[in-house]
This record gives structure tokens, sequence and C-alpha cells, in this order.
């Protein structure tokens, strides 16, 4: 029976999660719960927002326990090819913002020559995600019936709250999906050697901040359908 890691952001993420989990998992940040979903042993947490956050607690998740998969979920925010409510699955995460600015502009990290982490592979901004478990889980979420699109995602530390800077941004990586904590998480499950992917519901398109057209419960609760039919799978 595989050992699953769960991370989430926030308690908002993952109201659907806790009603279904064998045990009572904690909404305070940093807490790790251990129980039972679909049969198999589920360590689930909240990292907080942000890389810092994020990084901290895959650390501990993966220090304390022997995990075979790590999944992180939420919610994110779309450039354009996706909606509101849509499933988005991760081909990869990049650090959008970590490089150097020169005078034609920003340039990533391999210009600078330094790579954010050397092991069998040099990575600069870019993780790729385990690409079977990226398609068990485009699979198993098309197959319950959400609207699902995988691409590349963009972490930052600075949201994208204009339509100029989110273009700025999805130009980089030719991105799909905005957030705050998947290329910090998927560096470590890269130091640890953790097969992982990242799944988000839409809950809003990047652009002029407009918070009356975010829909933040749809999109966590789609997350969550396909979350744990990808856990029924594994």
């Amino acid at each position: 029976m595989p050992n699953i890691a769960l991370i989430t952001p926030t308690s908002l993420e993952s109201e659907d999660l806790r009603r279904e989990f064998k045990t009572s998992p904690d909404e305070k940040q940093g807490v790790i719960s251990k129980g039972y979903l679909h049969g198999k042993s589920i360590v689930f947490s909240h990292c907080g927002v942000g890389k810092v956050n994020a990084a901290h607690l895959t650390t501990v998740v993966l220090e304390r326990n022997d995990i075979d998969y790590l999944i992180l979920f939420g919610v994110g925010g779309a450039y354009s090819d996706a909606t509101v409510g849509d499933v988005v699955v991760a081909r990869n995460e990049n650090y959008a913002e970590e490089g150097v600015i020169i005078g034609e502009g920003w340039k990533p990290m391999d210009f600078t020559g330094f790579a954010l982490l050397k092991n069998e592979i040099e990575y600069f901004n870019t993780f790729p995600m385990d690409r079977k478990l990226m398609q068990l889980a485009i699979n198993a979420s098309k197959d319950v019936g959400l609207h699902t699109i995988p691409g590349n995602f963009i972490t930052v530390s600075q949201c994208s709250g204009t339509r100029v800077s989110g273009e700025i941004m999805q130009k980089r990586f030719n991105g799909l999906c905005e957030n705050m904590e998947g290329a910090a998480v998927s560096h470590i499950c890269a130091i640890y050697g953790i097969p992982m992917i990242e799944i988000r519901g839409i809950s809003n398109m990047i652009g002029d901040r407009n918070l009356n057209k975010w829909n933040i419960p749809l999109a966590a609760s789609n997350c969550w359908k396909a979350v744990s039919e990808i856990i029924k799978r594994l």
C-alpha cells in the first residue's frame, strides 16, 4: 500500500478532503495529520502560502515519513487557456522570478550559470513533474467529468494583479497557471527523489484584479474531486 503525501496551502483548499479523511486533520498550518483515504495511507498538512513555507513543510513531511508519492493541490489563477472551475495539471513547475535583470530585460538562472539544484541533471528554473503520475492525474480528472488542461505552471513571489504583469510572467515559460508554492515543493521533491504531481482548480483569471469574478469554493471543490480519484488509482 503506497504512502501518499497530500499538501495544500490553506484550509480553504482542503474543506472537502477534511470531510472525507478517516481522521480529523488539523486546520492549522504545518500540523501533520495521518490517516487513510480510499484504502491508502495518507500524510496530510497545510503548508501555508509562499515558497519558503511550502519548502519547509515538504522537507519536514519527507524527513519524518516514508513517502512514495506527493500530491500538491489547491487553487490557482489562469493566464488564458483555462477558465474558472477548470482543473489544471502541471507538466512542470517554473520559478518565474529567479534570475537576473540586465539591460535587455529579465534572464533565467541558466543565463547566470548557477543551477538551483544539481543531481543527475541540472535544474535551473524548471522542475518537471513525474510523467506517469501526470498522465494518471489528467485521465482521472477527465474521467470524473472535469474540464482538464495540462500545462506549465508558474511560481511567483508577487502575484500578478494586472493584465500587464500577468502577460510578463506568462511569457517567461509559456505559463498556464500561476501560484506561489509549486516550484518550491517540486524543488524539494527533486532533492529527495520523490515522484510528485501538482493539480489545481482555477479560481480566477489573471488580469486586472477583481475579486468579484473569483470562485475559490468551486475551484477547490473541483480540484479535490480530481485528487480523490487520483488517490483511488495510485
